[in-house]
């Protein structure tokens, strides 16, 4: 199969990181020359991103679990689409579509073939699937060309479950995937207006608000922050904006201890952090958090955890609070240090902004992926040694 020049294939498993974590990136490649293709599961925020980023998509079917027969299916259609395609290289991410994907384009000899690792799956997991993600990994890393991460501890993840093989990992400056369009998300919520959302949300505009956004599942680190809320002596409201995809989370949403508003999954979720003075990530896990820059770009303190990639996002003392994993007590003492401290949430505030601004301008991580799909060295890359 002679490949096509300059022609990319980017892939990712489910349409929510085709349309949030590629904002932009795809639209800025094909300026610069890039004939950009996308393959993902079928839906409407793939055709979402299609339209904005004005690239060719592609629907695949795909399972983010293990699912041996669809697996198949979705590996037959990946062959067929890279003969189709026939890119010159190919930039995969999120654990399904970067296994299926690159067992395709090694097979097919695609000459450059980069891994995004977006975050490691198998720090959550427990029995069988342990390994069985931990194989997923190095098979999808041992045919890859180009490794990079989205953060400097979860490459020292990579190294620690000996994942890395003969690779070293390449950090774009320093990390994320996208960045963050810091005016974008400032205007949007300047747009919103905090009395507008408070009034919509019926919380008083007096309140101290601790906000979450993101999939309300247990790798946030959800249980460990309601629990949290009976240590709290300070007295707030949490917004969670995000699907509960973890059912047995439900009730004990509906019984903790503080005034709880619950907004389902929603595009707009920028136009929520208005009504925000504090956000909270107690996640268990990420590669790097989007939600901390966003929050940060609105000019909102984050308390986080020490996890993989949660622990980049969150300078302690200058850009918000930072705990340990599943330390229900430290998160509420941290929680109540910001919500009676008015000052310090616009202090942090302030510095978290001017820190994305700073370190995360989407164009430099995507003039740092240009030159990797290129084979290019850039002065915005750090070598994470194995």
């Amino acid at each position: 199969m002679a490949p096509i020049p300059d022609t990319v294939l980017f892939g990712v498993t489910v349409g929510t990181t085709a349309s949030k974590l590629l904002r932009g990136q795809l639209a800025w490649l094909a300026a610069r020359g890039w004939k950009v293709h996308l393959a993902c599961s079928p839906g409407p925020e793939l055709d979402a991103a299609e339209v904005r980023e004005g690239c060719e998509a592609h629907r695949i079917p795909m399972e983010r679990e293990i699912s041996p027969l669809r697996d198949v299916r979705a590996l037959v259609s990946w062959f067929a689409l890279v003969r189709s395609v026939r890119p010159s290289v190919t930039h995969l991410s999120t654990p399904k579509a970067a296994l299926l994907g690159t067992l395709a384009a090694w097979t097919l000899r695609v000459p450059r073939r980069v891994y995004l690792v977006r975050g490691l799956r198998l720090e959550g997991a427990h029995g069988a699937a342990r390994p069985l993600l931990w194989l997923s990994e190095r098979i999808t890393i041992g045919l890859s060309t180009d490794v990079v991460v989205v953060s400097p501890s979860l490459g020292t993840q990579l190294a620690r479950h000996r994942l890395l093989g003969r690779h070293n990992a390449v950090l774009i400056g320093n990390g994320s995937s996208n960045g963050v369009d810091v005016a974008a998300v400032a205007e949007r919520v300047a747009a919103s207006g905090r009395e507008h959302m408070r009034t919509r949300l019926q919380v008083d505009e007096t309140a101290v608000v601790v906000g979450y956004v993101g999939r309300i599942v247990a790798d946030k680190g959800i249980e460990t922050l309601l629990a949290a809320l009976d240590w709290c002596r300070s007295r707030l409201t949490l917004l969670l904006v995000g699907s509960v995809d973890d059912p047995g989370l439900a009730g004990a949403i509906a019984s903790a201890a503080v005034p709880i508003v619950h907004v389902d999954w929603t595009d707009d979720a920028w136009s929520y952090y208005a009504a925000m003075d504090v956000l909270c990530l107690p996640t268990r896990r990420e590669g790097f958090p989007n939600v901390v820059l966003e929050a940060a770009a609105a000019g909102i303190p984050c308390v986080s955890t020490d996890a993989t990639g949660a622990v980049d996002a969150v300078i302690p003392g200058v850009t918000g609070e930072t705990v340990a994993v599943d330390d229900a007590a430290a998160l509420a003492a941290a929680i109540d240090r910001l919500v009676e401290n008015a000052p310090d949430r616009a202090r942090m505030g302030a510095a978290a902004k001017a820190r994305a601004t700073r370190d995360f301008r989407p164009q430099d991580i995507w003039a740092g992926m240009d030159a990797i799909l290129r084979g290019r060295d850039h002065p915005n890359f750090r070598i994470l040694s194995n």
